[in-house]
């Protein structure tokens, strides 16, 4: 052969192309799950589902942002793109005719005959009836109840799944649900297809994003995006410290705090929701107005 057809030129490191053409791992090492049997081993990664012996620890994100793993898995991100691009490409057709949408967040361990389960499935009636689809992470707790809610009352209930180590699929009253690998494809969809968010007490999946849509707000990435807080006793203390800290030390302005609308009642919060959007001159949708 020619160096031409082996595609070695003259310098060429013959060894170092043939490293180039050495096949890519395939994944990392298998992590046994020692506390559960192996035919009780389940997992769903992104739109796979995988059990017993093809279950390990680890997830798409993880491997991701893993420094520490082996250097050889630089190989692999031009396929890590590929796998995200489908992601956006995905969770674009599916939402791109879904209308005029409000994303519901809560915490995933709420109970269902806590008080905080009956207000988001509130939200999610007045929501659907008002003529807004649902958005919520498709899980349990006040994302079930939100969807519950919506689905009962005729509206469009969208939940939009993330993988993780112990997930437990989308909850039974999701109608349209769209899972990710990756959370900021999933932080996308929620933020491009909402038209704002009521948020009811989580923790820091919560938290995480009320702080995202408050600092699009705040940088002019989104514009005419409300957000409420259910739960007076709950987020007060937060908006407290934000007041007392933030804007006392000035790392925050007066302004952003009034994009954040504090109440007890869900009615309240719908009736919020609508009419900041129809001051901002968004067209309300066609359903009723919350008495």
């Amino acid at each position: 052969m020619t160096d031409h057809e082996t595609g070695l030129g003259e310098g060429s490191d013959p060894a170092a192309v043939e490293s180039e053409r050495a096949p890519m791992p395939t994944g990392p090492e298998r992590v046994p799950q020692a506390s559960v049997p192996l035919r009780e081993r389940i997992k769903r990664r992104g739109p796979m589902l995988l059990r017993r012996g093809q279950v390990d620890l680890t997830t798409t994100d993880q491997r991701l942002l893993d420094s520490a793993g082996e250097a050889d898995w630089v190989h692999t991100d031009p396929w890590r793109v590929m796998r995200i691009q489908a992601e956006f490409v995905e969770g674009f057709g599916a939402l791109a005719e879904l209308g005029p949408a409000i994303g519901v967040f809560g915490s995933a361990r709420t109970a269902v005959d806590h008080p905080q389960y009956a207000q988001a499935e509130e939200v999610g009636r007045l929501l659907a009836e008002a003529g807004f689809a649902v958005i919520t992470g498709g899980g349990p707790g006040a994302m079930e109840a939100a969807n519950k809610g919506a689905s009962e009352a005729g509206g469009v209930s969208v939940g939009l799944g993330i993988e993780l180590p112990f997930e437990t699929g989308l909850n039974a009253w999701v109608d349209k649900g769209i899972n990710f690998r990756y959370f900021f494809a999933r932080k996308t969809m929620f933020v491009k297809y909402s038209s704002g968010f009521v948020v009811l007490p989580g923790g820091v999946g919560t938290l995480d994003e009320l702080f995202e849509a408050l600092t699009l707000v705040q940088t002019q990435k989104v514009t005419r995006f409300p957000v409420v807080l259910l739960g007076t006793a709950y987020w007060q203390g937060l908006i407290d410290w934000m007041r007392d800290v933030l804007l006392a030390d000035g790392k925050i302005r007066e302004s952003d705090l009034d994009h954040l609308h504090l109440t007890d009642d869900p009615a309240d919060a719908v009736r919020h929701v609508l009419d900041r959007l129809e001051a901002d001159g968004v067209a309300r949708p066609s359903g009723s107005y919350p008495e």
